[in-house]
């Protein structure tokens, strides 16, 4: 027997990427996946692209999930808290949800609202030390999905003093994955095809964790719903400060990165080049009228956004590679 694993709120989309990736994973065995109100129904009927993967979604409590080594908490923010809390000491969590990213509480107020769970170990080992700090944890939080395609944009160039904390504006567009599973009038097809819409305009939730991670001092967000089912692009823009080559930073930050990749000069991310992966792809610039360096960033919502992400992160919790399992190329066409 490998590692047992198990995830809770396996019938969402970031859940059935997590099956998805955890069947082909040499060192971990899937043993309990739980579903919510699709409880009792067989994998390969909540996602038919798991056709041959043999597993009854069972319901979302502590003793489903109790025996396994590691748990995968794909639950609606809000959710993760309680349960991990139930869970036994020994068991290692990697929480999708947002219960456990910010270590502000008044910051988790304003955005989330509810009772703040506390802080764990944040989930994105590129940052610098997190690989060790994730690698020691028995709780991490695993980042947000526009957070991740921002921070890995932006993070090395404030550290490096190559542009400054205040003043950065990020536009970025999400496939309608990100807005989860849950059938909702806005993300019917007729409704999304054609359109490119904004939502939650100056107060998305993902500002704080971006800060937090980054160290900017004001954000400007705004995040688009683009007609495609998965990805993210974002744009990245700040100030520079001319103290250093932006695209020398980036290269130097993720030189011994294996899933963040700054494209060749000339070359910009496109969010199908991603797709399917666990990737970040990079490309940077000057804006010639206001100076502003701008960095595009492209991710699969649902990979390096999500569910790759959590992998990524269990591995490091194991002791293992952290690419095992993991795909660093994108399906195309």
């Amino acid at each position: 027997m490998g590692i047992r694993v198990a995830v809770a709120g396996a019938s969402g989309y970031a859940g059935g990427e997590l099956l998805r990736l955890l069947a082909g994973h040499p060192e971990f065995d899937l043993v309990a996946a739980t579903g919510h109100a699709q409880a009792g129904r067989p994998v390969a009927a909540v996602h038919p692209q798991l056709v041959g993967l043999d597993l009854v979604l069972g319901t979302t409590d502590p003793a489903t999930l109790a025996d396994a080594d590691l748990v995968f908490l794909a639950l609606p923010h809000g959710e993760s808290a309680a349960l991990a809390a139930a869970l036994p000491p020994a068991v290692k969590v990697v929480d999708l949800g947002a219960d456990h990213r910010l270590r502000d509480a008044d910051a988790w107020a304003r955005y989330y609202g509810g009772p703040h769970a506390g802080a764990w170990t944040y989930g994105l080992p590129e940052l610098p030390g997190q690989r060790a700090a994730i690698t020691a944890a028995t709780r991490v939080a695993n980042t947000g999905c526009y957070a991740v395609a921002t921070v890995l944009a932006l993070a090395p160039l404030i550290a490096a003093g190559a542009v400054l904390p205040a003043d950065v504006v990020v536009v970025a567009a999400s496939g309608t994955s990100g807005a989860g599973r849950a059938a909702k009038a806005h993300l019917l097809g007729s409704e999304v095809m054609g359109d490119l819409s904004p939502y939650k305009v100056g107060a998305h939730q993902h500002v704080p964790e971006i800060k937090q991670a980054t160290e900017a001092t004001s954000l400007s967000f705004t995040p688009l719903l683009a007609p495609m089912p998965r990805g993210i692009l974002a744009t990245v823009t700040a100030v520079p400060t001319g103290d250093a080559d932006p695209r020398e930073v980036l290269a130097a930050a993720y030189a011994d990165a294996p899933f963040v990749h700054v494209l060749p000069e000339g070359a910009w991310p496109h969010t199908a080049a991603t797709a399917g992966s666990n990737s970040c792809h990079l490309q940077t610039g000057v804006d010639v009228d206001s100076g502003r360096v701008i960095v595009v960033s492209a991710i699969d919502n649902l990979g390096k956004g999500a569910a790759g992400q959590a992998v990524q992160n269990a591995n490091l919790m194991f002791g293992l590679p952290e690419t095992t399992g993991l795909p660093v190329f994108g399906v195309a066409p």
